[in-house]
Formats: structure tokens, sequence, C-alpha cells
């Protein structure tokens, strides 16, 4: 009798540990549209089914799907920035067992939304965003592949602290560095001059480094409390600016303007007024054109200029934004951009 109830108790307890070794992590799938959701031709696919597709997705994690928006990202909005990481909160909120959250998106703006995650997630929870540059029904659409990565970078222990990732094409990039270089191409996000974090392979997820600028539970901008973001427009300079447009976008209502200048931050004479203004002007950030360049020196003292760095016009415009949440001093604003 003890013999039996000795071998009733092993099978439950080998029961129960190869349920617990067995049980999949939990991914909850936010869809969003774009390229990946679409067929040509044809109406976009919404959430659920976009997800049902790939039913090889449910050999790595227990998938839940939340389709948030079905949209080109060509019409995706700050207030749907907003939006959506207020969501994300919630649902991680009301659901601790989330491992990662992975948000599929278009690639027109996935660059800015990456980047806009990556500064006020306020959580370690990773984020992946995931798209494709063909439809779902094009010969050789690369949106499940895609998919599948997002899920498995995701997932992945090391991906925990590495802030907001981008999968595309088995490469993993960080929320950061994307830039977006061909319109069509799978590759349409080659590696910057920062290079990639890490690669998907068919035998495992491999990081090789971790993003260094501060991202998601290290930053500062936390925007929960916020029902909009401050106003800040992009003009971009051209040989023969004309002066007007720059007074047409310094008075109008906005809360700061981010320039596209040439190359290095060198500016036509279009803009020569902005030298003139003082710090107390709304800010104004020069960036440069050139995709991955990179803009040498300081603001220049007692102006309202900043100085971008690395960032391109489309990410400066967001930083400067979420600085303003913060503060309109200048120098504060810089050492924002420094930072970040």
């Amino acid at each position: 009798m003890h013999k039996i109830i000795f071998i009733i108790i092993l099978l439950f307890c080998w029961s129960t540990s190869y349920s617990q070794s067995t049980t999949k992590p939990q991914v909850l799938i936010i869809t969003t549209g774009g390229t990946i959701a679409s067929k040509t031709n044809a109406p976009s696919i919404e959430g659920h089914d976009l997800i049902q597709a790939v039913p090889e997705l449910s050999n790595y994690a227990t998938i839940e799907v939340d389709e948030f928006v079905n949209i080109g990202s060509s019409k995706m909005t700050p207030l749907l920035w907003l939006q959506l990481v207020k969501h994300i909160r919630d649902a991680l909120n009301s659901n601790p067992e989330i491992k990662s959250i992975v948000i599929t998106h278009g690639t027109d703006t996935m660059e800015e939304t990456a980047f806009f995650l990556n500064l006020t997630h306020q959580s370690k929870v990773p984020i992946v965003l995931v798209g494709s540059m063909r439809s779902s029904n094009e010969v050789s659409a690369d949106g499940p592949a895609n998919l599948i990565n997002a899920v498995r970078v995701g997932i992945s222990p090391e991906a925990i602290g590495k802030g907001v990732m981008v999968v595309m094409n088995d490469n993993i990039s960080a929320g950061r560095d994307l830039l977006k270089m061909n319109n069509r191409r799978v590759d349409a996000f080659p590696s910057t001059d920062l290079g990639f974090i890490g690669f998907c392979d068919p035998e495992k997820v491999t990081f090789y480094r971790s993003p260094i600028k501060p991202h998601t539970s290290e930053s500062e901008f936390n925007i929960y409390n916020l029902d909009s973001l401050p106003k800040v427009d992009i003009v971009q300079d051209f040989a023969g600016f004309d002066s007007k447009i720059l007074t047409y976008f310094t008075n109008r209502y906005n809360q700061g303007l981010v320039i596209s200048s040439f190359a290095g931050g060198r500016l036509s004479n279009g803009f020569s007024e902005i030298y003139n203004l003082p710090a107390t002007h709304k800010p104004i950030v020069i960036s440069s054109s050139i995709k991955g360049g990179r803009i040498m020196g300081s603001n220049p003292e007692g102006t309202p200029i900043i100085i971008a760095n690395d960032l391109p016009s489309n990410k400066a415009r967001i930083l400067l934004m979420l600085s303003l949440t913060i503060t309109s001093k200048i120098n504060e604003i810089q050492d924002y951009f420094n930072k970040y």
C-alpha cells in the first residue's frame, strides 16, 4: 500500500514538473496594420486573421492577439503613439505573465514608433516591432518569417533590458538606431554604423551587443498622464531656401522646430536669422538630412539652437516633443539630446 502511495506521489510530482517545464511563455501581439497585414488589391487582414495565418507561432509561445488599429503606418500620429504606450502599460498591468510585446507595424514610420516607445515604455518587458516589405499574398512574402522571428526574439532571456527592438530580415535592430533605406527590398533596414544588436538564425537567437543610450525603464520621459504631446514641425533645407518659409514656421502655432540641414549641419542663407534669435525663443533643432549623418560641435550659446547629433529629423522631432514635456530651457533640452 505504501509503495502504491509512493508511486502515485512520484507520478504527480513528475506530471507537475513536466507541465511546468513545457509551459510556453505568453506573448501579446498588438497589430496596427501595415504591409504585413495587407493584400494586393484586397482589404487589409484583421489582427486575429493575420496571426492565425502563421500557426507555427504556437510552437514558441502562447499567443494573445490585440488589434489596436488597422492602418498604413503613413497614417500614424503622435496621439496614436501616446495611446499605444498607455495601451501597452494597461495590458501588462492586467496580465503580469506577459513575457514580451510584439507589435506588427507598417515600415513607413516604423523607425519613429520604435524610437518613441524606446523612450516612453517604462518597463523592462521587451517590445519587438515587426513588419514586412511584401504583401501577404505576394510571392515569397516576408511577413510570416519576420513575425516568427519577432516572437523568438521577444521570449529570449537576453532580450530583457535591450529596450525596444525591430526584427526584419533575420536581423535585430535597436529601436533608436533603425533607419529605413529602401522602399521595396526585404533588407530595407540595413545595418547602421552602429551595427545590428543580434541575429535570428534557424538554430537560435543571438545577441552581440546592448544599446548604450538610456531607454525604457531608464528613461525619464514618463508621459502616461498626458493627453497630448507638444507640437513640433520639421522644415527641410534646400538650395535657395526662402527665409519667408522660416518666418512662417517660427510664427506658426508650434512649440519647437526641427531643421533637416545639409550634411553636417550646414544651412542655406535663408536660415541665417536663427542665429540672431534669443535663447528664450522656441527651440530649434538642427539635424542632418544624410541618413546616419552626425553633426559635430555644440549649440551656439545664447541662441535657441540645439544640435541633434546623430538623430535624423524624424527622431529629433520625437525627442524634442518629449523633452518639451519636461522643460523649455535650451541647455536642458541639449542635455537630453546628448544623453538619448
